[in-house]
């Protein structure tokens, strides 16, 4: 075989060039062995038309897979929940079990869920591949449901050209989404919410928590039924014209999808479904993760296989999802879920500690939904740094179109907690924003929810703290803390944004300053929706603070996107003193300056760039954003003649720069 391109591109991955074909070979032929079968990966993934409930002319079809059931049956309202032999399921070949049923034995909205016996036991069961599960307001107790509207939903938008150059993505939780202190729903947020994400210039949505999961503290994180929309939050004709409108506002719609474990639940989940642990997950301690509690599929089943593929492609088939967002990938790839290694050398990535399975599975799964959808957008969610992740499938890599830039907000937190304001070293930032693999590109973020959850803080709460409660008046005097607050929050969320080479994230609220944290009801806070909402009367406020940043951000994110493909120019460092703490950089006819020492202003500070004349487009002192005023944005500069010839076509651009202050200009000549 010829080298592969990943390792042609990095020569420190030579050595371990027998990993890397090794696994490429694995993806090959197993991918090879389903085609043989199916035809394509494509056609393997069509489970959800063959799973499930189906209404099928005048009759219902149920089938599902569980090899160690010795007998099942349908209970439900339409039976008063008793067993009987018109509702017992037939077994196939495989495991497989089939009950077909006239029309009139059920009907829409009714409750139901399977008796399944197995040698030595029995239990309640709701279908795997169940497309609608409720909750009982009273009981709690979950139940699938019969779902067949008169009329389901027809998308307007037949087909959506994503857009990916740069993503601006908008990471949203429906529930929390909403103002008042409840689970918002689907409708709110199509209504209320993507209004507001295409007036601040974002192109991509992220939705959270999609797939049904028992307990809403999980974030959506722990899993039960994977092919069903939660209904916390509405119906999934409801989702389909969230999605619908999206794609009608121009918004790639995106999903957080949770391949990487499942919860341990047995009446609501797959734990045990057929009275085994090895039916979709791996038996023993392999099968159970500890820091999760939560239960690790077996990729290398192909029927696990089977079951998460056809996930992949029911959601971008069923609701016109534009991609997926992978959750927990460093935990899927590494036998000890990333827990235990430092990942400090290149050997820590080709130990025996690959999951082999786990990576042949997420190539699949990439291959597969850009099968279904060329332009689909798929993000891995890894901490580790694996090289070639989000490479081409061909190139050797896992082919995820864009990895998580997952250090980024830790070295922000880490700046902040544990580095003075004086002792930045801008060079140092800039190098971090950008230090990452050449052919790989990331999503950059300031923050994520991840920051924003109890026992955390966003940007915001960590840099103001409480006087966030106390002088976020634009009526009273402000303080020292605010103001620098106000200065380092736009500053972070400029560079951060203007060094993307893939795309950028920012989590819902976070573009304002949303105060506090999330907290979701539970037992500890007498399950309170305080938390667990975006209060976005504070930056509708022009009273408050909170205007200023977002106005900023969406300032901030208009000047990206303006700039075609701005992710894929080039960034050249034009000045860099650490002593000043003043940085500069070029992309394109932008160049980007930034002050960020603490007290000290400079006047007439030059900055070498590329001779001619510039306008300033954006300042981050400016009184709209919650600046001082302190330069003139109309003042046109002009570079002067480097005497020392430093560099050809190059000037002295002198500007006046304010302490905490960054200003973008545009080349006008």
């Amino acid at each position: 075989m010829e080298m592969l391109k990943l390792i042609k591109n990095d020569p420190w991955l030579k050595p371990f060039q027998d990993a890397i074909v090794g696994r490429y070979k694995y993806y090959l032929k197993r991918k090879t062995e389903i085609e043989l079968k199916q035809g394509s990966l494509s056609d393997f993934a069509t489970g959800y038309l063959y799973f499930g409930l189906h209404k099928i002319a005048k009759h219902w079809v149920l089938r599902e897979w569980a090899p160690n059931a010795t007998a099942i049956f349908i209970i439900g309202t339409f039976n008063d929940w008793k067993e009987s032999e018109s509702y017992q399921m037939k077994p196939l070949a495989n495991g497989v079990w089939e009950l077909e049923l006239p029309e009139s034995a059920m009907k829409h909205m009714d409750l139901y869920k399977l008796k399944v016996y197995w040698n030595g036991g029995c239990g309640e069961r709701i279908p795997a591949w169940c497309r609608r599960v409720v909750q009982d307001d009273y009981t709690k107790v979950f139940c699938a449901q019969v779902w067949a509207p008169q009329q389901p939903y027809k998308f307007s938008i037949k087909k959506f050209k994503p857009t990916v150059s740069p993503l601006l993505i908008y990471e949203a939780h429906i529930g929390m989404a909403g103002e008042e202190e409840k689970v918002s729903t689907y409708t709110e947020f199509k209504d209320n919410v993507l209004p507001r994400i295409v007036a601040d210039g974002y192109n991509c949505v992220q939705l959270m928590a999609i797939q049904e999961h028992p307990y809403y503290g999980s974030f959506g994180y722990h899993v039960s039924s994977f092919f069903a929309p939660s209904s916390r939050f509405g119906t999934p004709e409801e989702l389909k014209a969230l999605i619908d409108r999206a794609h009608e506002l121009g918004l790639t719609v995106i999903m957080d999808l949770v391949h990487s474990h499942a919860v341990k639940n047995e009446n609501e989940g797959l734990g045990l479904f057929d009275g085994t642990r090895y039916q979709y997950f791996h038996e023993g301690e392999r099968g159970e993760h500890h820091q999760w509690d939560s239960y690790c599929f077996n990729y290398g089943k192909n029927e696990v296989i089977h079951f998460l593929l056809s996930n992949c492609k029911y959601w971008l088939d069923e609701f016109k999802f534009d991609g997926f967002r992978f959750d927990g990938v460093t935990s899927m790839i590494y036998l000890d879920h990333g827990m235990g290694t430092s990942f400090g050398t290149y050997s820590d990535y080709y130990s025996p500690n690959q999951d082999g399975d786990a990576i042949c599975y997420l190539t699949m799964a990439n291959a597969l939904i850009h099968e279904v959808n060329p332009k689909a957008i798929t993000i891995a969610e890894d901490v580790s740094g694996m090289p070639g992740l989000a490479s081409r499938i061909k190139d050797g890599g896992m082919g995820f179109d864009y990895r998580l830039a997952m250090g980024i907000p830790d070295f922000w937190i880490k700046m902040i907690k544990e580095c003075r304001d004086e002792d930045w070293k801008p060079g140092h930032i800039l190098y971090t924003l950008t230090n990452h693999r050449a052919d790989e590109k990331v999503i950059s973020y300031a923050e994520s929810h991840d920051q924003a959850l109890v026992g955390d803080k966003t940007l915001m709460f960590r840099l103001a703290d409480a006087d966030m409660y106390w002088h976020m008046s634009r009526l009273f005097p402000s303080s020292y803390m605010v103001d620098r607050a106000i200065a380092l929050h736009k500053i972070i969320r400029l560079i951060t944004i203007s060094t993307i080479n893939g795309g950028y994230l920012n989590f819902m609220g976070n573009e304002f300053g949303h105060p506090e944290w999330i907290d979701f009801p539970r037992e500890g806070n007498g399950w309170s929706y305080k938390h667990a909402r975006r209060q976005w009367h504070l930056v509708d406020d022009h009273d408050l603070k909170y205007m200023y940043l977002g106005d900023f951000d969406k300032a901030m994110v208009n000047l990206v996107k303006s700039v075609a493909k701005f992710n894929e120019t080039p960034i050249y460092q034009l000045w860099d003193k650490s002593d000043d703490q003043v940085l500069a950089y070029q992309r394109g006819d932008l160049v980007f300056v930034y002050n960020f020492h603490p007290y000290k202003s400079f006047d007439g500070y030059g900055i070498l760039a590329e001779e001619g004349a510039y306008e300033m487009v954006l300042n981050t002192d400016d009184p709209c954003y919650g600046g001082f005023g302190l330069v003139d944005d109309n003042q046109k500069h002009f570079t002067i003649e480097d005497v020392n010839k430093t560099a050809v076509g190059k000037g002295w651009l002198q500007l006046y720069l304010p302490s905490r202050t960054a200003f973008v200009f545009r080349k006008v000549d």
